[in-house]
């Protein structure tokens, strides 16, 4: 009986054990993620409009040959700043000083004529009428003198205005130039005219602003992405709309004091704006189904909801919102891949303006 009994207690230690072996170990539960979510930072916001731009000298000429003959000689470089009346160039003058001389002669006669006519006047050897066609003689001789030295004028080409003497034509000394011969081109650049296309509501909120008197200043990017130290200024705008675009061009002036700007030039207009009361939120918070943008909502029990967005401004790392999410809704802050609409969060809020600035808007 007894050996009975001992067979039944190792049995029953045995499946005691077996049983025991059998159970999974103790998993310890991982701690539950805290995700991060803020609301949209609402404030006025200053946003620049940019357009792409055409930089233009103030003046910008060709200077042209206005006589024929051979070139004699240069007096200035390409790239070389000249002052107004400066010499340029030289055509060979001998024929023209040749003319001047000729009619300087034949003036010299006029003169001499008409005084010995008007002396034979005086004595009544000869009628008043023939006197009368001495002085037009002279007149004649004078005007033809005079044509002969704007002529002799032209072999000299200088600068009509200061400025920078651009790339010479296929001129050399020596060449025989023809009239009208491209010699090579003059910029003033003391001041730049920035040519660039405005979309009509832009145009239009130009001109209320104007009626209201409120000076409309716009900065330059530059190709290198410098910002000119100069401000523009508005000045002007075009009369017609592009039937091609929709755009009208706008004119803006710089002052280019150390000639930086260069005729011919392109670059980055900005113009900034004021949006109030902007809704601002990060880029990164968004993703994007079929060209569209969505949040993740985060309501007060921490369920996620996906909700589609409008944008109305894009900034460095900030979408401005136009339509879809309220200031005082929560959104996730970055999506994760593990988390979908319907799921429960739990979260932890963070500053608006905190989140704004660790993104390192660069806006005023």
């Amino acid at each position: 009986m007894n050996l009975i009994k001992k067979s039944i207690f190792v049995y029953c230690s045995l499946i005691t054990l077996f049983l025991t072996g059998c159970q999974a170990p103790h998993e310890s539960k991982e701690p539950e993620y805290t995700y991060q979510v803020s609301k949209p930072l609402v404030k006025d916001m200053k946003l620049n409009d940019e357009y792409v731009c055409q930089i233009r000298a103030i003046q910008h000429i060709e200077l042209r040959s206005l006589e024929k003959g051979y070139l004699q000689k240069k007096f200035v470089d390409e790239g070389q700043l000249v002052r107004q009346g400066q010499l340029l160039f030289q055509i060979k003058p001998n024929i023209y000083k040749a003319d001047v001389e000729k009619s300087q002669a034949e003036v010299n006669l006029a003169e001499i004529e008409l005084k010995n006519n008007k002396a034979l006047v005086e004595k009544d050897i000869i009628s008043k009428s023939e006197a009368a066609m001495s002085a037009a003689k002279l007149a004649k001789a004078s005007a033809e003198l005079e044509m002969a030295q704007t002529h002799l004028g032209f072999t000299e080409i200088r600068a009509p205005f200061s400025g920078l003497v651009g790339r010479f034509g296929d001129i050399r000394i020596g060449s025989l130039l023809d009239e009208g011969d491209l010699l090579t081109t003059l910029s003033d650049n003391h001041k730049m005219w920035v040519y660039f296309n405005v979309p009509e509501a832009r145009y239009l909120d130009y001109m209320k602003s104007r009626r209201n008197n409120i000076a409309q200043t716009v900065q330059l990017k530059l190709a290198n992405n410098d910002l000119y130290p100069e401000t523009g200024t508005i000045e002007t705008i075009e009369s017609d709309f592009s039937n091609t675009s929709g755009n009208i061009a706008f004119r803006a002036s710089f002052k280019n004091p150390r000639t930086l700007l260069r005729h011919g030039e392109t670059g980055t207009i900005l113009w900034p704006k004021l949006i109030k009361q902007a809704v601002i939120i990060p880029q990164k918070s968004t993703f994007e189904i079929l060209d569209k943008k969505f949040v993740l909502v985060v309501d007060k029990n921490g369920v996620l909801h996906e909700r589609e967005i409008v944008v109305a401004e894009e900034a460095p790392n900030v979408f401005i919102l136009k339509s879809g999410l309220n200031p005082d809704e929560m959104f996730l802050l970055e999506r994760q891949s593990k988390i979908y609409k319907g799921d429960k969060i739990k979260y932890r809020m963070m500053d608006p303006q905190a989140v704004i600035n660790n993104l390192e808007l660069y806006a005023n």
